[in-house]
């Protein structure tokens, strides 16, 4: 079995697009490889900002003989139709077969592509992985046709040892190896760009790793992600320091350098005063500086850069030099800063109306109105001061028209915050407009404040009912306004602090708010924003195990626009099917849907009507009617209480009486009244329990 080995070079790929590059790479390489008839053990890709890399082990020296079967045309097709088929094939028609099919009979080729050397095939296979590579952006050198990521330089590839015999030239649009100036592949690579320079000529993937580590150049991307954090961890530790987690930033800066090494600079005290915030998203966004903090947690004034080279002076020049780029950063920051406090948040309300939410919808500063009103409206129900709720709603958008926000648009919300407590606002209204964009994600923090509750719910809710009133609602492949997170975010707002909130009630409030013209109907729009909440709820539940058919069977019931209660159904209806009476019920309910769906169409009705209780000629079949309605106040009672596990209990007492109906009572009796009237019974027994769940709905 032989190896095959390919490296593909070019200038340095955009750190983001490295990781899916390198598994594009590996798909296409594979997927060609098995359309070639080529089987192998495994495939393995990498990246560095200057190349993809690909090794895959065990490939047959020889390919095999490949049998193939054509379908073709029918037999009684037109000629120029078999013709075709023939011409394709290669074959005349006594060479190929008739064989029935359920669509009449139908002509067969069988083929036989013969084997031969795997390396003649190589290339086709790497032509086909560079210009199937699908970047997300791409650029045409001044010397190429082919648009690649960046100007691709060399192509390196090894078949069990020996240079593939790949030509290609990359005037030609199609890399078909045809022209002047056509390029070979080679068997050697580059080192660092600077300290290696060099060509090294390689055997095999093993000697290829091991003369890149020895020219500088560290293959794996998850080795060099090691490193970077064990180098910069060892250094915060000299310091007394820690290394404040960024994943993100790691995986982004793995993709800047082959070799990886770590220093320390300092930053000036006089930058400490601004929020750390700043000072983490400056060095984040603008340097790629990892933070560093003390014992306490708190930012120290120190960062780590991670330069991609080794230097005599011991980095003594690349922290100057990145020391200075950072004053340079910080300064902007600090003016910013300076600045915008200067002007009150209130002060800055006004400057919200030329701000466009959405031209159908008017401005941020409408929203802003809004926003207060519902806030103010919603905060009784949350334990939160309406007048609290409205002020932090007023502000929350503010800083929107603040430099630093203008520079960083990721700290809107937090600036608002800083801002707030700077003019000496509440401080419960300082973190409603921190938190009033909360939560952005699964895994972002939920408020739990009260005035940030109404606040966070009102911004949410407004969005939702507005672009649901202009018909601006999420299709499966797009979701430009991200009103999917809007609705998460609702539900996690809602459920995890336990508010009891009347939606339909709240998003009615919201379009009653909307002074433009053009909008949908309310009652319309009401109900399809509950069906949506409704539909992210089961997504949230199932992703936490809920069972989906619980939620589909309590939903189905309709009329409920209470998160807490409907999810108290659930647990109550999964409870109840737990046990031995709710298992049995649900049985004897599907036997009676059963027998009550057949009878119906036998009869071709749409049901059996009323119960008449004279004609009842069995004491089972009274005893199960007396006990329906003797249960059907209570039950009532108990789900207008929100006591469901009160109305499950109700529904497990029927077993005894529903058990003796089915053993003793002929449902189908030769008598047309009586059967009609016990048909028209199992359906009460039927409709009273899907008063409290959709049962149909159940599986297992």
């Amino acid at each position: 079995m032989a190896e095959f080995l390919l490296e593909l070079f070019s200038e340095e790929i955009p750190a983001r697009m490295q990781a899916r590059a390198a598994e594009d790479l590996k798909s296409l390489v594979n997927d060609a490889l098995k359309a070639a008839g080529l089987a192998f053990d495994r495939a393995e890709a990498f990246v560095t900002p200057r190349r993809l890399a690909l090794v895959v082990d065990g490939l047959p020296a020889v390919r095999p003989d490949m049998a193939e079967e054509r379908k073709g045309p029918k037999v009684d097709a037109p000629s120029q139709a078999i013709d075709g088929f023939l011409k394709a094939t290669g074959l005349t028609l006594d060479q190929c077969e008739q064989r029935d099919t359920p669509k009449g009979k139908i002509w067969f080729a069988s083929l036989t592509t013969p084997g031969g050397p795997a390396a003649d095939l190589l290339p086709e296979v790497i032509r086909k992985a560079i210009l199937g590579l699908p970047w997300p952006k791409s650029m045409r050198a001044a010397e190429q046709v082919v648009r690649w990521v960046r100007p691709l330089h060399h192509v390196l590839a090894l078949f069990d040892g020996r240079v593939v015999p790949f030509r290609y030239d990359l005037h030609k649009p199609d890399i078909d190896g045809s022209g002047e100036g056509a390029k070979e592949a080679v068997g050697s690579t580059v080192g660092h760009r600077f300290l290696a320079p060099g060509r090294i000529t390689v055997s095999g993937f093993a000697d290829y790793r091991a003369k890149l580590r020895d020219a500088y150049v560290v293959l794996d991307r998850e080795e060099r992600k090691a490193l970077i954090r064990e180098q910069v961890e060892a250094q915060a530790r000299a310091a007394g320091l820690a290394l404040r987690d960024d994943p993100g930033l790691l995986e982004e800066v793995a993709g800047l350098v082959e070799w990886p090494v770590a220093y320390l600079g300092r930053i000036d005290d006089a930058f400490m005063a601004v929020p750390e915030e700043v000072l983490v998203t400056s060095m984040r966004t603008h340097q790629r500086y990892f933070a560093l903090e003390g014992a306490d947690g708190k930012l120290a004034p120190r960062f780590a850069v991670v330069a991609n080279t080794e230097t005599k002076d011991g980095g003594a020049t690349v922290i100057d030099g990145n020391e200075r780029v950072l004053r340079a950063r910080l300064s902007d920051a600090k003016f910013f800063w300076d600045q915008d406090r200067k002007t009150p948040l209130e002060g800055r309300v006004k400057s919200l109306e030329p701000i466009i939410f959405h031209a159908k919808l008017g401005s941020v500063a409408q929203k802003v109105e809004r926003m207060a009103a519902l806030a103010a409206w919603l905060a009784p129900k949350l334990g939160a001061d309406p007048a609290r709720a409205d002020r932090a709603a007023r502000l929350a958008k503010a800083d929107l028209t603040s430099e630093m926000v203008g520079e960083f648009p990721e700290l809107q919300g937090l600036m608002g915050r800083y801002y707030a407590l700077a003019q000496s606002e509440a401080p419960d209204v300082a973190e409603a407009i921190a938190d009033h964009y909360k939560p952005v994600g699964p895994g972002d923090r939920c408020p739990t404040a009260p005035v940030s509750i109404a606040v966070a719910l009102a911004d949410k809710l407004d969005t939702l009912a507005g672009f649901f009133a202009i018909d601006e609602k999420p299709t499966g492949s797009r979701d430009p306004y991200a009103l999917r997170r809007a609705a998460l975010g609702v539900i996690r707002l809602v459920v995890e602090n336990g508010a009891a909130l009347p939606l339909r009630e709240a998003f009615g409030a919201v379009w009653d708010a909307y002074r433009v013209d053009g909008l949908l109907d309310k009652a319309v729009v009401v109900e399809e924003l509950l069906s949506f909440i409704a539909d992210r709820l089961k997504v949230a539940m199932r992703e936490k195990g809920v069972r989906h058919d619980l939620i589909d069977a309590v939903f189905a019931v309709g009329g409920e626009d209470d998160l807490l209660r409907l999810l108290g159904r659930v647990d109550a209806l999964a409870a109840f099917l737990g046990s031995e009476d709710g298992a049995n019920l649900l049985t004897a309910y599907r036997r009676a849907g059963n027998i009550g769906r057949i009878e119906r169409k036998k009869d071709g009705v749409e049901g059996f009507g009323e119960v008449d209780p004279g004609r009842f000629a069995m004491a089972e079949e009274r005893a199960l009617f007396e006990r329906l309605e003797a249960d059907a106040q209570p039950i009532r009672a108990a789900l207008d209480e929100g006591d469901f596990a009160g109305a499950m209990t109700t529904l497990a007492g029927w077993r005894p009486a529903v058990d003796a109906f089915f053993d003793a009572v002929l449902v189908n009796d030769p008598d047309l009244a009586l059967r009609r009237n016990r048909l028209a019974l199992l359906e009460d027994l039927t409709s009273s329990m899907n008063d409290v769940a959709d049962f149909s709905r159940v599986e297992g």
